[in-house]
């Protein structure tokens, strides 16, 4: 059966050639010959600086009018996947090296064992600077304070044909690839898979990055989010309303000497319970107001941002760009 590969890319395609040149030296040929490739050109500046060996069945890129970021890109690949009169297991990876080739066997083969449900892969080892990597702990760590949800993952995964389609149409994935399906409720699973190297280039995530990608995927989860704030506004009102009932009791019910400053400190408590009730209030409408409003939705509108799809090379066809 035929195996879709979705590589989102922006200007990296010396990575990609490497990639598949890896693709072609590492993975048994029995399986990367059932490979059909998906590039999604998040609108490059450059292309292909050669013709591209012919590795497995096919490899189209998809042109996007405007550059709409990491996650989108794969969003609106799997939605044009999904469009297509059939479905097949569809493989979802970075185009940098990042995600070895070699490990879409293993997902190939928990999705065998495990039917019906996506399979990410769980990053058990990182090459990254210790500094990434701590940024990295701290974005998981407020992730699950804030969501109730553990996020160990990334985009590297399989999709099984079943649940191809059922994906496209949840809003979420707009945001963020793996929040998105974590709130769609779609059954999936996770493997420890240990990360590999970037084959070229240089890594455009950095701070700034790594916070908007932290900020999309916490987005997505935006009720739970807003109820776990609120509870948090709540327990700091009321710790706040017992400081004051404290002070109040020892200055007007005992002969205790209460300190000059003891009535700043009830005044700083009143505009603690004052912040926490615009944050619930501010809250309250945020929440509201996500839940009225019309969300973008991949499966109906990713037409509006392709420009067009090159054929590059097919099994039938000699590798020509377009």
């Amino acid at each position: 059966m035929r195996i879709n590969i979705v590589i989102p890319l922006f200007n990296d395609w010396e990575a990609l050639l490497l990639l598949l040149q890896k693709i072609r030296q590492t993975v048994a040929p029995a399986l990367y010959e059932r490979f059909a490739f998906l590039i999604v050109d998040d609108c490059s500046a450059t292309d292909l600086p050669q013709q591209p060996d012919q590795v497995g069945q096919s490899l189209s890129i998809l042109r996007l009018y405007r550059n709409v970021g990491h996650q989108k890109a794969i969003a609106l690949g799997l939605a044009y996947l999904a469009d297509q009169p059939e479905q097949y297991p569809t493989v979802v990876m970075d185009g940098d090296g990042d995600d070895l080739p070699t490990d879409i066997a293993r997902l190939l083969e928990t999705s065998a064992q495990q039917p019906g449900k996506i399979v990410f892969a769980h990053r058990s080892k990182r090459h990254e600077g210790l500094l990434f990597r701590l940024f990295y702990e701290i974005y998981k760590n407020i992730f699950r304070l804030l969501t109730g949800k553990v996020i160990t993952f990334g985009n590297f995964s399989l999709i099984p044909p079943q649940l191809l389609k059922k994906l496209a149409h949840v809003s979420e994935i707009w945001n963020n690839y793996p929040g998105g399906v974590i709130r769609s409720r779609l059954p999936y699973t996770a493997i420890p898979i240990e990360r590999g190297s970037r084959l070229a280039g240089q890594s455009k995530m950095n701070f700034v990055s790594l916070v908007l990608h932290g900020l999309s995927a916490v987005s997505v989860l935006m009720d739970t989010t807003a109820v776990r704030i609120a509870l948090f506004c709540v327990l700091t009102a009321g710790a706040s309303f017992v400081g004051i009932a404290v002070v109040s009791y020892l200055r007007f019910f005992t002969q205790l000497v209460v300190p000059s400053w003891a009535s700043y400190l009830v005044f700083s408590f009143f505009i603690v319970i004052l912040q926490a009730f615009l944050i619930s209030l501010l809250l309250i409408f945020i929440v509201l107001s996500y839940r009225t409003q019309q969300h973008f939705l991949p499966a109906k509108q990713y037409q509006d941002f392709i420009e067009r799809v090159d054929a590059i090379y097919t099994v039938d066809t000699p590798a020509t760009v377009h």
